[in-house]
């Protein structure tokens, strides 16, 4: 058995969209900040072939519950990769609102994939690890690295992989995740990626932009530009969100409070304090600043929704492996 904890990750250049569905391979390459605050554990443990357990059991929050067929696909990579045919028990705890856009899946598949991978007997690296998680979500490939990580894009299996940019941030960025709604969303995010891929007119743009922003983005992050990272994460933000807008039939993952919360941060910037907006398939905005700004942002959104909840986000680590306690 083993166990592994992964957290969350923010994309400040979004993934949207698969060009194979079956491998989860992206049409453009992304790049996210590992956060250190909401996480995934994850037991998993293969089963001895005497055993009386006929299938996998998935056990979340103390619960049994039905297999998914995501999951299924990463554990079965994990026996392949390791010649095993053994049953496995997956024990785990999700510390992330689910489907509400804060990234649930990614932790999730990251740390299914590490655990797994350990327990079957594996050694892999971050690539691979990478690699396996991407089976189960494409934005927990991110999620098995630290600090800023970029995934590439590629053209295939082996070449769509994620890695560090920058594992140890020595620069006071902070995202403060403020929570609007943490009911499961209505639109899906792989419901919403298909319809946008197959209806947008703007899509093939929104690839474009995000595929040149890499490089913007990463220069960014080289010079610790924190007002910078934070302008071209909500532009990419607003870009991903204009393909839903324009999808047939439009869709949005926008409450009308999030867009309150982008019209106070804009009139934050205007009083001279750098403070972005970013947002993911689900309702909550996430807010770039520096840490020395972060309680000033907060209560300048205070005196307008004193009602909302804010966790502020540092840098997170990469994947790690829980020792078992006797």
């Amino acid at each position: 058995m083993a166990t592994a904890r992964a957290y969350t990750n923010i994309a400040l250049i979004k993934y949207w969209g698969k060009r194979d569905s079956q491998q989860m391979l992206p049409w453009n390459s992304s790049l996210s900040l590992t956060l250190d605050q909401f996480y995934t554990e994850t037991k998993v443990t293969f089963l001895p072939k005497r055993s009386q357990q006929q299938q996998d059991e998935f056990i979340f929050a103390g619960v049994a519950q039905p297999i998914s067929a995501k999951v299924t696909r990463v554990l079965s990579l994990i026996r392949q990769q390791a010649d095993l045919t053994n049953f496995a028990r997956i024990e785990t705890d999700n510390h992330v609102p689910t489907s509400a856009g804060l990234a649930s899946s990614a932790s999730a598949f990251a740390a299914l994939a590490a655990a797994g991978a350990r327990a079957a007997g594996l050694t892999l690296d971050q690539r691979q690890l990478s690699i396996l998680a991407r089976h189960g979500s494409g934005s927990a490939s991110r999620s098995i690295a630290g600090g800023f990580v970029v995934w590439h894009a590629g053209h295939d299996d082996q070449s769509s992989y994620a890695e560090s940019l920058l594992p140890r941030v020595d620069f006071p960025i902070v995202v403060i995740a403020v929570l609007v709604d943490q009911r499961p969303k209505k639109v899906l995010s792989s419901t919403g990626m298909a319809q946008s891929v197959l209806t947008s007119p703007f899509y093939q743009a929104w690839v474009n932009t995000a595929e040149a922003g890499i490089e913007t983005m990463t220069a960014a992050i080289k010079a610790r530009d924190i007002p910078q990272i934070g302008a071209l994460a909500e532009a990419n933000a607003m870009q991903m969100h204009a393909t839903t807008l324009s999808a047939v039939p439009p869709f949005t993952y926008f409450a009308p409070l999030t867009l309150r919360i982008w019209e106070l941060v804009q009139a934050i910037r205007i009083k001279g304090l750098n403070c972005y907006l970013t947002l993911d398939a689900g309702p909550n905005p996430k807010l770039i600043c520096a840490r020395q700004d972060a309680e000033r942002v907060i209560k300048a959104l205070q005196k307008d929704e004193p009602q909302l909840r804010y966790t502020v986000c540092g840098p997170g680590p990469g994947v790690t492996y829980i020792e078992q306690t006797k």
